[in-house]
């Protein structure tokens, strides 16, 4: 009898040795993932084919992994729109869709990294932050510019961010700069004046994008060299879009599409979506929503239900959406409201505060010279439609189709032939701004004395506190 207890205890003991071995195998298993990541810069990469453009590590990236041809940022300058990555939530409904802002959470959630963290990564942001929230206690294993992978403990998976500055807005203005790119071949946008100062800071811009690539570049070589390329799903995306004026901080697709490849290695071959090919291009529409959820689930978990974003990638993939949603709030010292919605073809804009010129004066703006130069050229009467539309009030309505008008100068939205889009685009929107719990109807100081000690969110979901839906119907 006391051989048989004997062998019970060392098969129940080899039973749970097993099932601990299991459990710290499918830690082992889990995929790390890093984010490279950049300022400033639309698609204008070699890889997304712009001939222009010299990108040559990211191109080999993308060659090896699947790029996908429409990512919108949501909100078109920095704050709001890491805000909506952070949280795996839009900025409209978390109150923070103003820059710079600061607002608390919602009640019990947490950011995304915290996620992470509980299920056994090791969290790097290396090294830029830049949220509206308040951070509901430890995000980050480490965030500073010695926050690496490499300090992860032994078998922990890892997550870890990488964030280039150098095709930051302020770059473009940067004195002093020798020009690699041709001015000369600088394709010039539409709305902008073709003058010299206008093709030196878009050439100046795609010198920086240059730079970038070769800096991220350096950090792919580091996942070589300890060779985590094939253990390792990398993201590059660009934060928003250009630097430069009527991209940055307007919510046209100018202002919100940015470049999203993904590498899936091999050993990670079932989390690859159906339409993965070495060097592909997916048509899916994503945007910096779903980011989160997607690395949540890419990393076995599934994503909290008030994530507002849906996974794309790995087993927690949702359907494929049918639009995507920017916004626009009040932009350092300048107040503006507007919402716009995409399908892929057409971009629908609603202003809100159609009063407002779009150039208002923002003193960070009009220190690019393309900017001063373009309001100088305005007010002087040297400019004709579209360069003219940027210094002048808005129409309530917009609506451009990005295949024919890529630079979207040409507003259908009084187009008879385009009114089905348009009324379709315009219900999109609407339903998801009741949704959401659009709080940006708000004015920020009526927002924080309605929000009392609740959080923007927790307030806009109580209808007595905030009635959106006839707000939107006097709006």
């Amino acid at each position: 009898m006391a051989w048989k207890g004997l062998a019970l205890l060392v098969v129940a003991w080899l039973g749970a040795e097993k099932a601990w071995c299991d459990s710290s195998d499918r830690v082992r298993q889990r995929p790390n993932i890093v984010w490279l990541t950049s300022e400033d810069n639309g698609p204008h990469m070699g890889c997304y084919g712009d001939s222009y453009a010299v990108t040559p590590r990211l191109d080999a990236l993308a060659s090896r992994g699947i790029i996908f041809a429409r990512c919108w940022s949501n909100a078109p300058v920095c704050a709001p729109a890491r805000t909506t990555i952070i949280a795996g939530m839009y900025a409209t409904s978390l109150g923070a869709e103003h820059m710079r802002s600061f607002v608390p959470m919602p009640r019990g959630v947490l950011m995304a990294p915290q996620y992470l963290r509980k299920a056994g990564y090791y969290c790097t942001n290396n090294r830029k932050e830049d949220y509206n929230l308040e951070k509901p206690g430890q995000v980050w294993d480490e965030s500073s510019g010695r926050a690496h992978w490499r300090n992860a403990p032994e078998g922990a998976p890892f997550f870890a961010v990488f964030n280039s500055t150098v095709s930051h807005e302020s770059q473009i203005r940067k004195k002093g700069h020798q020009l690699v790119h041709d001015p000369s071949k600088v394709r010039v946008p539409a709305y902008h004046p073709d003058t010299p100062i206008v093709r030196h800071d878009w050439a100046q811009y795609y010198d920086k994008v240059t730079e970038m690539d070769a800096r991220l570049g350096k950090r792919l070589d580091e996942l070589a060299a300890a060779g985590h390329m094939e253990d390792t799903i990398i993201f590059y995306y660009g934060d928003h879009g250009s630097g430069m004026p009527r991209s940055k901080r307007w919510p046209y697709n100018s202002g919100l599409q940015v470049p999203l490849i993904v590498y899936i290695p091999k050993k990670f071959a079932h989390l690859r979506p159906n339409d993965y090919r070495a060097g592909g291009v997916s048509e899916r529409l994503v945007a910096f929503v779903d980011l989160f959820p997607t690395v949540l689930s890419l990393a076995g978990i599934r994503p909290p239900e008030h994530m507002q974003g849906r996974a794309f990638l790995g087993p927690y993939a949702a359907p494929p959406k049918k639009y995507l949603f920017g916004y626009r709030g009040r932009m350092d010292e300048r107040y503006d409201m507007v919402r716009s919605v995409t399908d892929g073809r057409f971009v629908y804009i609603r202003n809100y505060m159609p009063h407002k010129i779009y150039g208002q004066y923002l003193d960070y703006m009009f220190q690019t010279p393309t900017t001063q130069q373009w309001h100088d050229l305005y007010h002087a009467g040297k400019l004709r439609p579209p360069q003219t539309y940027f210094w002048e009030p808005k129409p309530s309505e917009e609506l451009y189709d990005l295949e024919a008008d890529p630079d979207e100068v040409h507003n259908l939205a009084l187009d008879s032939q385009y009114a089905d889009k348009k009324a379709e685009l315009r219900r999109a929107l609407r339903d998801w701004m009741l949704e959401v719990r659009d709080t940006g109807f708000l004015p920020e100081a009526e927002l924080h004395r309605r929000r009392g000690n609740d959080s923007p969110y927790d307030m806009a979901h109580d209808e007595s506190r905030y009635p959106l839906r006839q707000i939107l119907e006097a709006a």
